[in-house]
């Protein structure tokens, strides 16, 4: 299996055949944000990676899905295949999150990359995502992609990461999907509800994440009954992009380890 499927207006990518695991990208990227992880997934695995609603080359959706909403669409595109191995960067990580609290049986297993419990956790960070969709409304997604990416990565990172970063940002996020997407951020706070996670759970997130951070990271894994841990070295908020090879290992290890 492999090429491009379209669900309900959702554009899905698509690659290997086996136990299936969906890719959920960040809140700046699309499934072009896991150009390093599928191919190698597929080796073994029937990879399904988005383009969220509203994003890319998916159709901008009727209104504003709210987390939940995201969790049932990503549940719906698992209908028929059996529980997945889902693995959420940043924002689709809290989907992920989401999908395994309501929707379990969906779920074989949850690796949440630098992740995060959700913005509205305090005042302070649901204002900040909340004022996001304006910024990229004045500037334009090119200026706003310029500006915010970088920050997504490690000042190591090289250059053609960056442009890669900068571009799929760039290409990817538009109104109102942008700003449907930084809603159902500022309407979530986990904290509690990790407890209940009942799927093995692997955390990682790059020693440099100034985004979500390591404590943050910290902090889920503590909550999720049983998870595992991970730092990447010399790899900033994407350590799937930076540091690829070391993070499909993690993964794939984890995997492995499952009964």
């Amino acid at each position: 299996m492999s090429g491009e499927l379209q669900v309900d207006g959702i554009h899905v990518e698509r690659a290997g055949s086996g136990p299936p695991v969906l890719l959920l990208h960040g809140i700046g990227g699309a499934a072009d944000s896991f150009a390093p992880q599928i191919p190698v997934f597929a080796a073994r695995h029937a990879v399904l990676a988005w383009d969220a609603p509203g994003y890319a080359r998916s159709a901008d959706p009727d209104g504003p899905p709210g987390m939940s909403g995201y969790a049932a669409l990503a549940a719906a595109l698992l209908a028929g295949l059996g529980p997945a191995h889902v693995v959420g960067v940043s924002w689709g990580g809290v989907i992920a999150t989401r999908l395994a609290l309501e929707f379990p049986g969906s779920v074989r297993s949850l690796v949440l990359a630098d992740s995060t419990r959700g913005s509205g956790r305090t005042a302070a960070t649901r204002a900040g995502m909340l004022a996001r969709p304006a910024a990229l409304e004045r500037d334009g997604a090119t200026t706003f992609a310029a500006q915010r990416a970088p920050k997504l990565l490690s000042p190591s990172a090289p250059a053609d990461l960056v442009r890669r970063v900068t571009d799929t940002m760039a290409a990817s996020i538009r109104l109102p999907g942008y700003g449907y997407a930084a809603a159902s951020m500022a309407e979530t706070a986990h904290d509690r509800a990790l407890a209940l996670v009942a799927v093995p759970t692997l955390v990682v997130c790059g020693r440099q994440d100034t985004v979500t951070g390591v404590p943050e990271s910290a902090v889920i894994a503590a909550a999720v009954p049983g998870a595992r841990f991970h730092v990447i070295e010399n790899a900033g908020h994407l350590a799937n992009a930076e540091q690829p090879a070391t993070f499909n290992g993690l993964v794939e290890d984890f995997w492995k380890a499952l009964p």
